[in-house]
C-alpha cells in the first residue's frame, strides 16, 4: 500500500526529498470535465527576477519542451471520471539560471475555475505513480490560475502551492511573469477584426492583471497644456519623478541606490509599487564589530533606498533588539549617513537576542496586537520588514508562534543574517515553517567581506536577494485576500 502523500495548503511546501521523490518528477492537475470547457495545463521557467528569460520558457501544449528538455509538456488523459494534464521535469537538468519552475492553466472556452470540480495538483515519480504531494484548490471567477511551483533552496528542490488566479485568462497570468502577449489590434470597421496570433500560435485576450488597479492620472497644473493624446501619468509614478529631482541636488549617492533598486523593482513588475518598509536591528553584544565596521551603515542606506521607493513619506521605521525592543527615530533622508553613528550613541548593546520579542513589537506597531490569528486581516498597503542579525535567538518558541500568527497579516519578513550559513539553522527552519496560512519570509546569510571586502556583493545583487521572494508573497497576499483594492 502506498504511503498517503503530503498534503499542501495554499503556501505550503515540502522539499521533493522530504517527500520521497528524486529525480525526475511529474506534476499532475486533476478535475471533473466540464461540457464546453477544457483547461490547458502550463509551466514557466523564471530566473532570479521572477520572470522568464525569454519567450521560448513557457512551456505549454504548443510548445512542448523548455530549458532544454528539462520542462515537456506531457498532454491530457482520462483518470477514471476525471481528466489531468501532466508535465515532466527533471530537476537535475534545469538551467542554473532557473530558479523556479511555475505551474499554471487557463481555460479554453467559457466558465470560470470555479465552475469545476476535483480542481487539484499531484506531484509524482513518475506519470502513473501515486500522488507523493497533493493540494486540494478551490477557485472563483478565475479563468486562469497559477497552481504550484517547483523552486531551489539552499541546494535543494522543493514545491510550494500557491492557487494564485486570474479573472483575465492566460494574458494575465503570462504577461505577470513577463511572456511576452499579442494584444488584439484595434478594428476600425464595426466588425472586430480577428486576433493575431504569436509564434507559438496562441493569443489570448490583453489585460491587466486581476490584481493591477487603473492608472490614476495626476492633476494637470492649472493653465497647463495637456498634449493630446498623451498617457496620463500615475500619482506614483510623478512621485518618483519628483523624488529623484530632489535626490540629485540633496543626495546624489543615494540617487544611484535608488535608481539601483528601481532597475531590480521594475524586472520584478514593482515599479510603481507602494508599501510600508520596517527595518529591524540586532544590537546585541556580538553585533559591535558590524555596527563599527561600517557594514550595518552600508545596508541602513539600501533600505533607505527602497522606504524611498515603497513609501510616500520616505521613512522607514527602525526596531532595535537584544534583551529589549526599542524603537528609535525613523531612517530617513536627512541625516541618513550618520544614522548608525548616532544610533550606538544613544543606545548600548544589550548581551541577549530575542527575536520574538521583536516580531511582537513590528506586529503591534502596524496592526494594534501581537496576538495569535485564526483569520486573514485584510490591508489595502503591505509591509516589508527587513530583519537583521548575526545569530540564533534566546526565544526560538516565541519567534515561530510570531511568524506563524503574522501569517494572517499583510506583512512580509526578509530574514538576513551576516555570518557563516551555520549560525542559522534556526533562520532556515523558520523561512520553510508549516501551518502557516501562506508562506511569508525569506532568509539569506552574507559574511561581512560580502558587505565591505573587495570583493562585496554590488549593490544590485544585494537588491535583487532582498527582493527575491517578495513578489511571490504579494501574489499569494492577493490571492488569499490579505491585500485587497
Amino acid at each position: 500500500m502506498s504511503p498517503a502523500p503530503t498534503t499542501l495548503t495554499p503556501g505550503g511546501n515540502v522539499g521533493l526529498a522530504q517527500a520521497g521523490l528524486s529525480g525526475e518528477i511529474v506534476v499532475t492537475l486533476t478535475w471533473q470535465p466540464l461540457p464546453g470547457t477544457d483547461m490547458d495545463l502550463s509551466a514557466l521557467l523564471c530566473g532570479a527576477g521572477g520572470t522568464v528569460r525569454s519567450d521560448d520558457d513557457f512551456v505549454f501544449y504548443n510548445q512542448p519542451v523548455g530549458g532544454d528538455g528539462a520542462v515537456r509538456h506531457l498532454g491530457k488523459s482520462q483518470r477514471g471520471s476525471g481528466t489531468v494534464d501532466q508535465l515532466r521535469i527533471d530537476p537535475a537538468r534545469v538551467p542554473a539560471d532557473v530558479d523556479k519552475v511555475v505551474i499554471g492553466a487557463s481555460l479554453d472556452g467559457p466558465g470560470t475555475f470555479g465552475a469545476l470540480s476535483g480542481l487539484a495538483v499531484e506531484v509524482a515519480a513518475a506519470a502513473d505513480a501515486p500522488a507523493a504531494v497533493r493540494c486540494d484548490l478551490t477557485a472563483g471567477p478565475e479563468t486562469a490560475l497559477v497552481f504550484a511551483e517547483v523552486y531551489r533552496r539552499n541546494g535543494e528542490w522543493k514545491v510550494r502551492a500557491i492557487g494564485q488566479g486570474y479573472r483575465n485568462g492566460l494574458a494575465g497570468l503570462a504577461t505577470d511573469y513577463g511572456v511576452t502577449v499579442d494584444e488584439p489590434s484595434a478594428a476600425p470597421a464595426p466588425a472586430p477584426a480577428p486576433a493575431p496570433t504569436s509564434a507559438q500560435g496562441w493569443a489570448p485576450p490583453a489585460g491587466p492583471p486581476i490584481d493591477a488597479p487603473p492608472p490614476v492620472a495626476a492633476p494637470a497644473a492649472a493653465g497647463a497644456p495637456t498634449a493630446a493624446g498623451a498617457p496620463p501619468i500615475s500619482l506614483e509614478k510623478k512621485r518618483l519623478v519628483d523624488l529623484e529631482k530632489k535626490l540629485e541636488h540633496q543626495a546624489p549617492q543615494m540617487l544611484s541606490l535608488v535608481k539601483t533598486a528601481g532597475v531590480s523593482l521594475q524586472k520584478r513588475g514593482l515599479a510603481e509599487h507602494t508599501a510600508r518598509v520596517a527595518l529591524v536591528l540586532d544590537i546585541s553584544g556580538s553585533m559591535s564589530g558590524l555596527f563599527r565596521s561600517g557594514a550595518v551603515q552600508r545596508l541602513c542606506e539600501r533600505v533607505l533606498a527602497l522606504g524611498l521607493r515603497f513609501d510616500d513619506d520616505g521613512v522607514v521605521d527602525v526596531f532595535l533588539f537584544g534583551k529589549e525592543v526599542h524603537q528609535p527615530e525613523g531612517l530617513r533622508l536627512e541625516g541618513h549617513q550618520q544614522y548608525i553613528a548616532d544610533l550606538t550613541r544613544r543606545h548600548k548593546l544589550e548581551y541577549d537576542t530575542r527575536y520574538g520579542a521583536a516580531m511582537s513589537a513590528v506586529r503591534r506597531h502596524y496592526f494594534g496586537t501581537s496576538q495569535e490569528r485564526t483569520e486573514p486581516l485584510p490591508a489595502q498597503v503591505p509591509v516589508y520588514v527587513m530583519f537583521l542579525t548575526d545569530g540564533a535567538p534566546s526565544d526560538k518558541a516565541v519567534a515561530t508562534k510570531q511568524i506563524r500568527a503574522a501569517s494572517y497579516e499583510p506583512v512580509f519578513w526578509q530574514f538576513m543574517g551576516i555570518g557563516s550559513p551555520k549560525q542559522f539553522s534556526y533562520l532556515q527552519r523558520l523561512d520553510d515553517l508549516d501551518n502557516r496560512y501562506t508562506d511569508n519570509a525569506d532568509f539569506f546569510s552574507v559574511s561581512e567581506s560580502d558587505l565591505l571586502g573587495r570583493s562585496a556583493i554590488s549593490d544590485d545583487a544585494l537588491f535583487d536577494r532582498l527582493m527575491n521572494e517578495y513578489p511571490g508573497w504579494l501574489q499569494r497576499a492577493r490571492a488569499q485576500q490579505l491585500l485587497v483594492p
